[in-house]
């Protein structure tokens, strides 16, 4: 006889064996319960971490790891241990580019088919729609802590209403409460933390546009260094989100190595002398590098001929203002490549290096402008704090390098950085949207580690990928809103070494320059009044030989493709 049947053998002893029955029976549901939601925790565990980390004009060969000489150890160990793409595609430039990855659409339905200048055209609202959603949104909703540093540049800018007083406010000499609406800023688009800079272009010694959540950041410390801030709060954020049971997500967007060219002192010194062999030098070992590195295959990646190479180095009157920029921009590159170890370093002591899934790319191609010419106005200094005067050597009578100078490298060094292609930032070509991109992730990359995958992929394809890994639902609705259909398609299956049912067709539109891109053809020109050329884009994809005189039916097709693309997602009227 068990001890409970004993029992009931009295009816005075029913209410207590009634009693421990029913105490025996809520222990029991009680260590379900709990094993329900250890399950339940467990699987949330599972969950990758999630961190974007990127640069701002970076060349396609700037990196070690892409064939370039400037140190960037701690990117080259992520390549080395993850995968590196080939064939991976930006919009052509920041905003645009930033749109695009944020929301999983084309940057004109995500509203921002130019800048961020409202014009009341649904393509051109200069700011994320209302009918997109953004990564933070879709992740946050599906339990990720989410947080961002750096540059936002995708709300409407608000300038004031004269000239001078947007000059006192560009050299701090007043302050203002917003740099946009706030409705548009990176914590009323599903971030619960950011910290960072509201507008583009920046001083790296002493940000314009810096704000913490919403708040303006008025003075920063001595020896600020904007790339160095960017990375260290990123660990921060990395700290605080680790100590709970939940994945996070965090978008590191750095404003290096975007002009001016400014970077610390010993960083400069550590290139000094690399330039110096000039713009041949430099582009022929780049090249060598990727092909002897099994990066890119000479016969599908010709060499094209340098950009207005008319002047030979030797020739060159600035040869040492222009070592000097490439120096700085190698710099200001090594520094972030520098704070991406601390930010490795803090993953590995929190124990989430194995279970994060880390991807690193650049926003568009190396930069042509030379932003000396622009001078100060919009979002460019005169004065630093302290009123001392900006230079902007149009000359090149001041060197690049400390915050009193306002310089850029120029069309040459920016084809030097984006070896092998022609043109860069801005255009259509494949300088202007070919991207390094680097995938990092120990529990869920089960391609060979360092291999090379040559699938096509897009900005685009950021939020399909981390919605799939992160068992994440990409709404129809949001906010009483309808949100556009997904565009892009995931990476998880190039990640797991297997071929993906990729974008059977892309397109791009920027200031008239335009693409239409299939697996065998690339239809591009520069702007809107030049003819359109043609490429065999599988066998020549750096451009060398245009063939549309030879395939007038292959051209019209693809034009017809791009202008139904175009009329059907804001591209057409443009403002």
């Amino acid at each position: 006889m068990t001890i409970i049947s004993k029992f009931t053998s009295s009816s005075v002893a029913k209410p207590f064996v009634l009693k421990v029955a029913t105490m025996l029976i809520g222990m029991l549901l009680f260590s379900c319960n709990k094993e329900e939601q250890k399950t339940t925790a467990e699987e949330v565990s599972e969950r990758p971490n999630i961190i974007l980390i990127m640069a701002d004009d970076l060349g396609f060969s700037d990196l070690g790891c892409y064939g370039g000489e400037i140190e960037t150890p701690n990117l080259d160990w992520l390549a080395g241990n993850g995968l590196r793409f080939t064939q991976f595609y930006n919009t052509s430039r920041c905003c645009p580019t930033r749109a695009s990855l944020l929301t999983g659409l084309y940057n004109h339905q995500a509203g921002i088919g130019h800048m961020t200048t409202e014009t009341g055209k649904d393509g051109y609202r200069g700011h994320l729609v209302e009918t997109s959603v953004t990564l933070a949104e879709v992740l946050k909703e599906s339990g990720y802590h989410t947080g961002m540093v750096g540059k936002w540049h995708v709300s409407n800018t608000v300038v004031q209403d004269t000239p001078e007083k947007q000059m006192a406010w560009l050299n701090h000499q007043t302050s203002h409460p917003k740099f946009s609406p706030l409705d548009q800023y990176p914590v009323n688009r599903g971030f619960e933390k950011y910290y960072g800079n509201i507008w583009g272009v920046v001083d790296f010694f002493d940000p314009f546009s810096l704000v913490n959540g919403t708040e303006p950041v008025t003075e920063v410390p001595e020896n600020y260094y904007h790339t160095d801030a960017i990375n260290d709060t990123a660990s921060a954020y990395i700290k605080e989100f680790s100590k709970e049971d939940k994945p996070f997500f965090l978008y590191v967007a750095h404003t290096a190595p975007h002009w001016p060219l400014h970077a610390l002192p010993e960083d400069i010194a550590k290139y000094e002398e690399t330039y110096k062999v000039g713009w041949d030098v430099i582009r022929e070992s780049r090249y060598k590098r990727l092909v002897n590195n099994g990066i890119l295959d000479s016969t599908k990646y010709k060499l094209t001929p340098r950009w207005k190479n008319d002047l030979a180095w030797d020739d060159n009157p600035d040869k040492e203002w222009d070592a000097r920029a490439m120096a700085v921009h190698a710099a200001m590159i090594d520094r972030m490549d520098q704070g991406i170890g601390r930010i490795i370093k803090t993953l590995q002591e929190t124990g989430e290096m194995d279970n994060t899934l880390i991807v690193f790319l650049s926003d568009n191609g190396a930069s042509p402008e030379d932003c000396m010419r622009y001078g100060p106005g919009f979002d460019r200094p005169g004065q630093t704090r302290d009123g001392e005067e900006i230079a902007y050597p149009v000359n090149k009578d001041v060197m690049p390098g400390p915050q009193t100078s306002f310089a850029s490298i120029g069309q040459r060094w920016a084809n030097v950085a984006n070896t092998p292609f022609s043109y860069w930032k801005m255009e259509s070509y494949e300088g202007g949207i070919h991207t390094p991109m680097i995938a990092h992730w120990p529990k869920g990359i089960t391609a060979e580690k360092g291999s090379i995958s040559t699938q096509i992929g897009h900005v685009m394809d950021f939020m399909a990928t981390f919605a799939d890994v992160g068992e994440a639902a990409y709404p129809s609705t949001f906010n009483g809103n309808q949100i556009t259909p997904l565009q892009g398609k995931s990476l998880k299956a190039v990640f797991e070494g297997k071929q993906r049912d990729g974008h059977p067709v892309l397109f791009n539109e920027h200031e008239g320059g335009r693409y239409v891109r299939t697996p065998e053809w690339k239809l591009v020109k520069l702007d809107g009044n030049t003819p359109w050329a043609l490429y065999e884009i599988d066998g020549d994809r750096s451009e060398t030989n245009d063939v549309s005189e030879q395939h007038p039916e292959v051209v019209q097709e693809l034009d017809s493709m791009w202008q139904d693309w175009a009329m059907a997602n804001h591209v057409l009227p443009k403002p």
